[in-house]
């Protein structure tokens, strides 16, 4: 991959001072659009194509113009008050001679005084008529979350039928755009249908490339559409430009640095002494059931319970407040109501702690959000990093930090997690504990008032003990942030996201054809894969890919081999390879006649291999040891059925022996299985899990889900 496509071109100075002109000039007038004359000045200057055009004042004017540029033209209405031309029947195309292009000034001026009588009229666009080629969009739109975004997709009358378009951050590199040309369904229409010509692909990107940078470097450009955009063999040409600003707009700050970030989250998840706000020695009270996880969950810190009144609590000594406590605090956890915390809050603050895991709800989820903005407005006084509000805290097990009201947990591994909510957190933990799931964190975000995912990737990004990242959100507070922090740190160990709210209306209600499309939850699609996160569609996926991603070993290729001992898991495994983006391996005449040799004679080799039902244990070592041989097969998924002949756990002890005498041997590939049969394989499913070969009872799907989700991360990291 060259360092060009990577890299995002700075326009020249000359380019943004023609723009700011143009700008000023709107701004000045108190307008919230640019007229078409003035977006072709724009598209000018930053070199996006357009057809040759001028602005005519009257019906001779008009017919001047098109005929030096040469018919067929095209006659637009040209008004800062009337932005969809078209519905105003101020656009005409195909006009052919002088003659009907008075004609057509005389009745798009007529058109739009009927549209709107009060509107300004500038005079009427007369624009070389481009013939032929794809129609498409380029666009841009501004997200709350995500800010400046580039759009593509199918253009003209179809786009917004078909709602055809795909979307990644700006500014985008020439990469970026080009993976936008195959991101849409119809990206065949591009390589040309029918004996039709190919549409340009480097125009395209050379067009959305610039416009993603005409859009950083102008903020309060929030949409813009190039619709249609003709796309030709030779070239891609913008046919209509429509812009709309808002001068008032602000871009969101820049987030804090990483090295700040890991600073304060390292003194948080890993500290030296915890202070309990609102500690107590009654049972029932959250204060006291955080004490308890601290004390019975082996943390070796300083424990400092808080309360106005106790002398002791659970045998430590008591202080009325963190103040008066003699050593360091590194992270204080507020079990108190919700109208006390930002008193005691200012006090961390004065303390110079530099976390607060604020437990209590009651702020903003309960439509107070004064008493949120209120703490937020110490954390940032006192630079005092808030967890919470409204969460059940978190887990570091390498710490052995069980800083929650939950019950504590102790099987260490190497997956974090984390949620926004606390009942997906509690089903997060349950499934852990069920699964043995070994985790490194576990951690409720809630309210986000403060710290949110970004925050948490930087510190597992260099977090030793973590492996795997597992998040679940119902929204980014900052998207931009995070899809950044996301793209470094999935380079080096996979980002897992489920996103709920997926089906939600999402989209604003936008004057342009490209904000209208951008329905929120595609936005979310595509950014997550620009930044090489791996999506779960549910929470089970969620947790399947932190438990079995982690237990695969990347796999050096795509050729994935199904072998199965009943032809109709082999059909629905095969169904569920094409649904993962995985690749079946088509299978070599040597190698299918070396897989011939282990199955009978009514078996099928190809691809699945189908060993059938009846066979004993050794059918499946022999074909299973082939394919784990072979370098040409990459990963393998067994699809086990329950016989007599080969029991479960006898199948699941032979799978775990030829693994590892082939690890043994320097081979180590991608295994995943499917078992069918009584409760039986339940426990060889467990077993084959518990020794690296993750495996399910009574799914297809799974199985594969996992290995695609692995797949996923090796190629977004360049593994592949």
């Amino acid at each position: 991959m060259s360092q060009s496509n990577l890299a995002i071109k700075e326009a020249p100075a000359s380019a943004k001072d023609a723009v700011r002109k143009v700008l000023d000039a709107v701004k000045a007038d108190k307008r919230t659009s640019l007229t078409a004359p003035e977006g072709k000045l724009v598209c000018d200057a930053y070199g996006i194509p357009v057809p040759g055009e001028g602005v005519a004042t009257s019906a001779a004017d008009a017919a001047k113009l098109a005929s030096g540029m040469g018919f067929p033209v095209v006659m637009k209405i040209v008004s800062p008050d009337i932005l969809h031309k078209t519905e105003a029947g101020g656009v005409i195309v195909g006009v052919k001679t002088a003659e009907d292009a008075q004609k057509a000034y005389d009745t798009i001026l007529a058109n739009a005084k009927k549209y709107k009588a009060d509107a300004k009229i500038e005079g009427v666009q007369v624009q070389q008529m481009l013939m032929g080629g794809t129609e498409v969009i380029i666009g841009s739109i501004t997200d709350g979350s995500f800010g400046k975004l580039v759009a593509f997709g199918l253009g003209g009358v179809l786009v917004e039928v078909l709602k055809d378009v795909t979307f990644r951050l700006a500014p985008a590199t020439n990469d970026d755009a080009l993976s936008m040309l195959d991101g849409i369904q119809a990206a065949e229409m591009l390589h040309g249908v029918r004996g039709g010509d190919p549409a340009n692909r480097e125009a395209l990107a050379d067009i959305i490339v610039k416009v993603s940078q005409l859009v950083s470097d102008f903020p309060e450009m929030v949409e813009l559409d190039l619709n249609p955009v003709f796309a030709t063999k030779k070239d891609a040409i913008a046919a209509d430009v429509r812009i709309v600003v808002d001068f008032d707009y602000k871009p969101r700050p820049a987030p804090r640095a990483k090295e700040e970030i890991v600073a304060a989250m390292n003194r948080i998840m890993m500290p030296k002494a915890v202070a309990v706000i609102g500690a107590s020695a009654e049972d029932g009270k959250i204060g006291n059931s955080v004490m308890k996880n601290l004390i019975n969950g082996g943390y070796k810190g300083e424990i400092y319970p808080i309360h106005p009144k106790a002398d002791e609590i659970m045998g430590r000594k008591a202080y009325k407040s963190v103040k008066d406590v003699p050593g360091v605090i590194d992270t204080a956890v507020f079990a108190i109501p919700a109208k006390f915390v930002a008193g005691a809050l200012i006090e961390c603050g004065e303390k110079k702690i530099p976390g607060a895991v604020l437990i209590p709800s009651g702020f903003a989820e309960a439509n107070e959000p004064a008493l949120q903005e209120e703490i937020v407005e110490i954390g940032k006084k006192y630079d005092v990093r808030l967890m919470g509000p409204n969460i059940y805290g978190f887990y570091y097990t390498p710490a052995n930090l069980c800083a929650t009201f939950c019950t504590a947990y102790d099987v260490k591994g190497s997956a974090a997690l984390s949620s926004q909510s606390g009942g997906i957190g509690m089903a997060i933990i349950g499934f852990s504990r069920s699964a043995k799931m070994g985790v490194s964190a576990i951690v409720g975000l809630g309210n986000k008032s403060d710290i949110d995912e970004d925050d948490l990737l930087a510190f597992f990004e260099q977090d030793p003990n973590t492996n795997i990242i597992a998040q679940h959100c119902e929204d980014l507070k900052d998207g931009r942030a995070f899809a950044e922090a996301a793209k470094r740190v999935s380079k080096k160990k996979p980002v897992v996201v489920l996103k709920a709210g997926r089906t939600s209306a999402g989209a604003k209600a936008a004057s342009s054809h490209t904000g209208a499309l951008a329905g929120n939850d595609k936005i979310y699609e595509d950014v997550l894969k620009q930044s090489g996160v791996i999506r779960a569609r549910s929470l089970r996926q969620l947790l399947e890919f932190a438990r079995g991603i982690p237990v695969l070993p990347t796999p050096k290729g795509e050729n994935v081999l199904i072998i199965t001992g009943a032809g109709g898991s082999g059909v629905l495994l095969s169904d569920a390879v094409v649904d993962n983006g995985l690749s079946l391996m088509t299978m070599p005449p040597d190698l299918d006649a070396a897989f011939r040799k282990f199955i009978p004679p009514f078996g099928a080799a190809g691809n699945p291999v189908d060993i059938t039902g009846g066979e004993p244990p050794i059918t499946y070592v022999n074909t299973v040891k082939l394919g784990l041989e072979d370098e040409r097969i990459h990963s393998l998924i067994l699809g086990y059925w329950h016989t007599i002949v080969t029991p479960p756990m006898v199948f699941a002890k032979n799978m775990v022996e030829i693994k590892n005498a082939m690890k043994a041997k320097g081979i180590d590939k991608p295994i995943v299985a499917s078992l069918a049969g009584d409760i039986e394989v339940e426990e060889a499913a467990e077993y084959l899990y518990q020794n690296g070969i993750p495996a399910y009872a009574y799914s297809t799907e799974l199985p594969v889900e996992v290995l695609g989700a692995k797949y996923k991360w090796a190629r977004g990291a360049g593994l592949l």
